[in-house]
């Protein structure tokens, strides 16, 4: 009779999944929608590397001084 539960239970895609430790009561609905709608890509850092790119701004930059170099070593 276990295993039939487990089944239910793991079938069923309506199923509350959500933890007791999860605090939502003071987020906002809605706050990062205009960012996603926009075409926001997310890319994580390896940490040996943070201490180089502390932020968006860095790692767009260097990344944007890099670019022709790349765009022409593809050309060949």
């Amino acid at each position: 009779m276990k295993k039939d539960q487990a089944k239910r239970r793991a079938a069923d895609p309506d199923r509350d999944t959500m933890r007791p430790e999860y605090d939502f009561s003071k987020g906002v609905r809605g706050v990062t929608a205009p960012r996603y709608r926009e075409g926001t890509n997310v890319i994580v850092l390896d940490p040996s590397v943070m201490d180089v790119f502390p932020d968006s701004e860095t790692v767009n930059e260097t990344l944007r001084a890099l670019a022709p170099v790349l765009r022409r070593r593809k050309g060949t």
